[in-house]
Order: structure tokens, then C-alpha cells, then sequence
């Protein structure tokens, strides 16, 4: 990790400063999350743990990736980060987040805080993609965050892409029918690199996908904290993973909403062994495993332009959508070999 770095964060409104987002910030910038949370609308619930959770990964440089805009007196009035997942097929991605407290919106630190996300995501592009492929700086914006995608606009982003956030309860669930040739098993430890293996082959032609190493694996999916191997479900061909889901529950999520709820983070079936319910019958089983384990409802999230069919997928599995985010992209060109 590099040494704590001087604030380089320009155009803030007088009397506010700005410096390098430290762990210590957690609870503050959750607690920003929380009263943002009354007007945004994004349906997210993440506390200081998660924060930390999230900050602390060994791809992430804290003091480089987070910036915090603070009053005369301390106090934590927005926070940003910019990190780079260090992988990516067509472009390499790096995911811009933030929020500036609902109060002092109207004053120019949104623009400052993106203006920031902007040149330090096209460094981190420059230091982490191999020559010849692009990046891409990304945003999400819900439907009343209205504010912040005139923001994305004005500063080049471009609406890219759009997200589902679905969910259905749990009070009824389908019945699980594993295909012909399909053993569903639960998720165990000795497999999650064949998992990850099957995750990257799974994925290949997907919109952002990025092939997972080792490390990347284990930082953004299995190594959470709210990574759920019970409410996990594996599709077993010939005795090799083929299909998968994986479920997290989230502390945080459970306190705000009073519900328990499964997010079905990643699911994935080998293209050989698609078309055959090998999918279906794998969420039917993750649907089954968290209502017996008290969960009151489900959740995931899909890509509107989804070519593997997903959404509708989702749609006979029961699950409707609650709200719809926008990523927004800023294009950054290639660096020459």
C-alpha cells in the first residue's frame, strides 16, 4: 500500500476541504449512506462493516482509490472512491462510487468528487491495462438520483447500460425439478476454484465481464463476509460444476428493510450445458435453501440487454423488478503499446 498522499481535489466550495479516505471514515460515510438512503432510493443498506469490507481488499489502495470532503469542524460531508477490479475482456472497468449528504447537495462537490474519479480512474487505467484496451469509468444512478445523472451528462459519461434489481418473496417457492443428468449440491469450499473456473467460462461474451484470478475471486465474491455457502447451489455434470448460484446475506440490508434476504450474486451455467433447465432447477434449489434457512425474500440483479435470456429467466422464477439503475460510462482510449 502507498503512503497516505496529499488531497488533490480541487473546486470545493470555501470552507470545506478534501483528503484521503481512511478506514476510520467508515462509520461516518455509513451513516451519510443512511440519510442519502431517504432521497435516492438505490434499495442498498451497507454499514460501516461492509464499507470497511469493501475498502480494505488487497486490490484496493485506500488513501489513492478515496477521497473525503470535510467542513471546518471534520465533519464528513461526501465521500468517493475509484477502484479497479485489475481485469477486463473488452475494456477495463473502474467503478466510480460516492454520495455526497443530501444537506449540502446544490453546492458543487458532486462535480468536484467526480471531476476527481474521472482523473484518478484514467491513472489507474494508464497503470493497470494491458496496451491496446480501453477503459471505461463507471457510474450507477437510480431513477431518482436525477441530480446525479445530469451530473454524468455534463461531465461525458454516457448512459451505457441498464439494471433490474428483482426480487420475489419466499412464501412460495417453486418446486425444484433437477434437469436429466443434473446433481444439485450445495457450495463447498474444496470446489470454489472450479466455481471461479466455471464463472470466467461462463461469462466470456457477457457485457463487462472480467476473467477472475485467484485473488480477485476471493476479494469480490467468496471472501465476503456475507457470503452464504449454505444458500449456495451447485449443478453438477458428470461430477463437474456446470451451473451455479451463490448467495449472500447482508446484516445491514436485514436491519434497514426488517427482512431477510438472499441476493443471488452470481449465477452461471457452462455454455454446453444451457438450454436444458440445468439453471431453472439450480435457482429453484437456492429459492428452496433460504426459505428453510428464515429468509423472507429474494433478490438479484440482471442486465436489461442480457443475451443468455436471463431476464426472462428470472421473470418464470417468479422475480419482478423493483427499480432500475443506470450505468453511466466515461470512455478512456487505449494506451499505446
Amino acid at each position: 500500500m502507498s503512503d497516505v498522499l496529499p488531497a488533490d481535489l480541487t473546486g470545493l466550495p470555501e470552507g470545506l476541504t478534501a483528503r484521503p479516505l481512511t478506514l476510520d471514515d467508515a462509520d461516518a460515510a455509513a451513516e451519510l449512506l443512511a440519510a442519502a438512503e431517504a432521497v435516492d432510493d438505490t434499495g442498498e443498506h451497507e454499514d460501516a462493516g461492509d464499507l470497511t469490507e469493501w475498502w480494505d481488499r488487497e486490490l484496493v489502495d485506500l488513501p489513492r482509490d478515496g477521497r473525503a470532503v470535510v467542513d471546518e469542524s471534520g465533519r464528513l460531508l461526501a465521500w468517493a472512491t475509484s477502484i479497479s477490479p485489475r481485469g477486463g475482456r473488452d475494456a477495463l472497468r473502474i467503478w466510480a462510487e460516492g454520495r455526497v449528504h443530501p444537506a449540502e447537495r446544490g453546492r458543487g462537490i458532486g462535480r468536484a468528487l467526480l471531476a476527481w474519479q474521472v482523473c484518478r480512474g484514467t491513472e489507474q487505467h494508464a497503470a493497470f491495462a494491458p496496451p491496446g484496451l480501453p477503459g471505461r469509468l463507471v457510474a450507477s444512478a437510480y431513477p431518482a438520483m436525477d441530480s446525479a445523472a445530469r451530473l454524468f451528462e455534463r461531465a461525458g459519461f454516457t448512459a451505457e447500460r441498464w439494471y433490474h434489481s428483482m426480487e420475489r418473496d419466499l412464501a412460495d417457492v417453486p418446486e425444484v425439478r433437477p434437469a436429466p443428468g443434473v446433481e444439485l449440491v450445495p457450495f463447498t469450499w474444496d470446489r470454489d476454484d472450479e466455481v471461479r473456473r466455471a464463472h470466467n467460462a461462463s461469462f466470456t461474451a457477457h457485457h463487462g465481464s472480467t476473467e477472475r484470478d485467484e485473488v480477485a475471486w476471493r476479494s469480490w465474491f467468496t471472501g465476503q463476509r456475507a457470503f452464504r455457502p449454505d444458500l449456495s447451489v451447485l449443478a453438477l455434470v458428470d461430477g463437474a460444476v456446470a451451473g451455479y448460484v451463490l448467495g449472500y446475506v447482508y446484516e445491514a440490508d436485514t436491519r434497514a428493510t426488517g427482512v431477510q434476504t438472499v441476493h443471488l450474486g452470481q449465477i452461471g451455467v457452462l455454455p454446453p450445458a444451457r438450454g436444458k433447465g440445468v439453471a431453472t432447477a439450480t435457482i429453484a434449489a437456492s429459492l428452496r435453501a433460504a426459505a428453510d434457512a428464515g429468509c423472507g425474500r429474494a433478490a438479484l440483479d440482471v442486465d436489461s440487454e442480457n443475451s443468455t435470456g436471463a431476464l426472462a429467466l428470472y421473470e418464470r422464477a417468479g422475480f419482478r423488478t423493483a427499480r432500475t439503475r443506470t450505468a453511466w460510462a466515461f470512455a478512456v482510449p487505449p494506451v499505446a503499446g
